[in-house]
């Protein structure tokens, strides 16, 4: 199934759940995990800004299985036997090329043979299809979504709660979090992924990190930002003009 097949099914879910949010619990905060995250977040917002009731801080798209993947890979290749000790910052978006880490920042500072490099990021790109091919077309990423889903609430519950200093990654409206105007102004973009610090009212500011990249790096921010401006659009589209799809 491709990500248009996805967008085809899940784009009426998303907005048809989103819809009940809006009208019973519009100040809920709401986590979307169904794909194509890079344009379902957007379906949601669109959705909560016509019913008058969308706060940026409350709308987060999940995409810590790509982080999960991104420390679980770079472990291997490492001989680290502990993955959840490193922390590789994953950016962009949450399909293909929009998925783009960030080894330079990682912390511990890891060090990946230049070799290794171009199938590690395809890897992490795309585990979804190496998921898939394992499983001859039966299934995908279930069991491994639903603990990046598990990690990403859990972090936000505690948050919530009033613990201090959490940061997770999460696809989100940039120009309604506090540090999300500069990377909206970098990207060209309204929406994307980047660590987010969470508090009792959800995303308390959108961490700058595109500064630090090295170039390689920055060449991988093309195509994903490239890409990125599409799913965006196709969202939106979705809910403004809905005859047209």
């Amino acid at each position: 199934m491709t990500r248009d097949d996805l967008f085809k099914i899940n784009a009426g879910i998303v907005r048809d759940l989103v819809t009940g949010i809006a009208e019973f619990s519009p100040k809920a905060f709401v986590l979307v995990i169904s794909n194509p995250v890079n344009s379902t977040v957007p379906i949601a917002a669109e959705v909560l800004k016509s019913k008058k009731v969308f706060d940026p801080s409350r709308l987060f798209g999940v995409t810590t299985l790509d982080v999960v993947r991104a420390e679980t890979f770079v472990a291997e290749v490492i001989g680290e036997k502990e993955p959840q000790k490193l922390n590789i910052p994953v950016v962009g978006g949450h399909s293909g090329e929009t998925i783009v880490p960030l080894f330079s920042l990682a912390n511990p500072s890891v060090k990946i043979p230049i070799e290794k490099l171009p199938g590690l990021i395809n890897r992490i790109q795309f585990g979804g299809d190496e998921v898939v091919k394992a499983k001859d077309g039966t299934g995908s990423a279930t069991l491994s979504m639903a603990y990046a889903g598990f990690r990403f609430a859990e972090k936000v519950v505690k948050a919530m709660k009033g613990e201090k200093g959490i940061v997770e990654p999460s696809f989100v409206y940039l120009p309604g979090i506090e540090g999300g105007e500069s990377i909206a102004k970098a990207t060209g973009l309204d929406y994307f992924s980047v660590p987010i610090a969470l508090g009792p009212s959800g995303a308390l500011k959108a961490i700058d990190i595109l500064s630090r990249v090295n170039d390689s790096e920055k060449k991988l921010l093309e195509p994903c930002i490239a890409g990125l401006k599409g799913n965006i659009e196709k969202g939106i589209e979705f809910v403004k003009h809905p005859n047209s799809k």
